[in-house]
């Protein structure tokens, strides 16, 4: 049954871009006023991203927690998590080496012909601090965690919480029980913030091209372009590694989770497509106990998407100030992108604070930065979706390797089978919103 959510979403997407459109004909000769209204198309994609921040930290602690209690064995939480940890090292390497590739064979930057002026960059490379990542991952208040939406300090106190749970038995049914009606109620008012997004994403776009204008992706035409190429030869390469584990349910899987994917493309947030992403894997059969722990760490550690950016971005920026790097050089930038890049999930804009670092460290012009940051925007769009996608597939492939893929959603009409290893996955707690967003089942 064709789902409605991603229809308003994609027709949220061109009234945007028309809208933008038009407004940028109107007032783009005069930027203030343009930036002014703007401002009030951003608005409402500001106002369904506040309220997608309002429900990511109970909805992660919450899940998590009960995953972890219903898990019942602290050897099983160890292996899915390095069996997590192992995929993203490895998906990562791959997209920092495929966007080395690429960006040698392209060459975007060649003849820009750019000149190294010495100008600061606006990008804090500071924020890029491995020892203070580290200490930031251990939450001094679980209050200010969560205030401050702090997903790593909450990964973590949730695992305290969800393995103590375990261990004390009995006496802790009842708290158990309430987080799991926590989830329901989370993924109740889930259901509620997701009816935003179509308008958040006409917002987010016609903001985009009111201040920039169409003109931008013409001129930019040749990297945007080549960048999304490359996204496209990721996208080909997780998908053909996910299916080696999940064979044709690959197709299933790149099915359900269109919804997600194009709200982190149009809203360039990998936050804003979280909850509907949770919604997505439980139908596909992946169980509570593992999205609710993996999909958090890949938010933190499994930005495929970001990895290729920030590889492509570094050596471009090199061609286009006629620096030539050796190939020895280029395999260093990768791994040391390997390593800083693992620190920035806090950060903003981290892809950009992530490739300054590097440039500085490698005695390359940082002030390159700037020539991309009209075209940022929509570059982030894709890496977001690219990032939303790869964390999916992770996901997937953790739980087909443990064994406990379900299949998927029956078609209307014919209930579902519940699972007996794991309580209700909250599927009914997303009902009420369904005169806009129908179920994705096959057929």
């Amino acid at each position: 049954m064709r789902n409605r959510l991603t229809t308003f979403i994609l027709v949220g997407m061109i009234l945007g871009i028309v809208t933008g459109f038009t407004a940028n004909l109107w007032v783009g000769g005069d930027k203030a006023l343009a930036k002014e209204v703007a401002g009030y198309f951003h608005l409402l994609a500001d106002i369904f991203l506040h309220l997608i921040k309002m429900i990511i930290a109970p909805l992660v602690f919450s899940t998590l927690v009960a995953g972890i209690a219903h898990m019942g064995d602290s050897a099983a939480l160890g292996r899915i998590g390095g069996r997590a940890l192992g995929w993203f090292i490895i998906a990562s390497l791959i997209s920092l080496a495929l966007g080395l590739i690429l960006v040698n064979f392209f060459a975007p930057g060649e003849g820009l012909n750019l000149v190294r002026s010495g100008a600061a960059s606006s990008v804090n490379a500071e924020a890029l601090n491995f020892r203070d990542f580290v200490l930031h991952v251990f939450p001094t208040s679980m209050v200010g965690a969560m205030a401050e939406n702090s997903i790593l300090q909450i990964v973590v106190f949730s695992l305290f919480v969800g393995v103590a749970l375990t261990a004390i038995g009995d006496r802790g049914k009842p708290i158990v029980t309430v987080i799991e009606a926590m989830v329901e109620l989370m993924l109740q008012v889930t259901g509620y913030v997701m009816r935003v997004a179509p308008v958040a994403v006409f917002g987010a776009l016609a903001s985009a091209i009111t201040t920039e204008g169409l003109g931008v992706l013409k001129t930019f035409g040749e990297l945007v372009g080549e960048f999304y190429l490359s996204l496209l030869a990721l996208w080909l390469l997780l998908c053909g590694a996910g299916a080696i584990f999940l064979g044709r349910r690959i197709f299933t899987l790149l099915r359900y989770v269109r919804e997600p994917v194009l709200i982190a493309f149009s809203t360039a947030s990998s936050e804003a497509a979280y909850p509907k992403m949770l919604e997505q894997l439980d139908r596909f059969g992946v169980p509570r106990r593992i999205y609710s722990f993996v999909l958090p760490l890949g938010y933190s550690f499994n930005l495929d998407g970001s990895m290729m950016y920030a590889s492509f971005a570094t050596i471009f920026i090199a061609q286009a100030y006629n620096i030539d790097l050796p190939i020895a050089t280029q395999i260093t930038i990768l791994l040391v992108l390997m390593v800083t890049s693992k620190g920035i999930a806090a950060v903003p804009r981290a892809s950009l604070v992530v490739i300054a670092a590097t440039l500085g460290q490698f005695n390359l012009p940082v002030e390159g930065i700037a020539f991309i940051l009209a075209v940022d925007h929509f570059m982030d769009m894709g890496r977001t979706a690219t990032n939303v996608l790869g964390n999916a597939i992770a996901t997937s492939v953790v739980t087909k390797w443990e064994g406990m893929l379900e299949v998927e959603e029956p078609e209307y009409g014919i209930p579902p089978k519940a699972p007996a290893h794991t309580p209700s996955h909250g599927r009914a707690g997303l009902e009420l919103a369904e005169d806009m967003v129908d179920d994705d089942r096959p057929g």
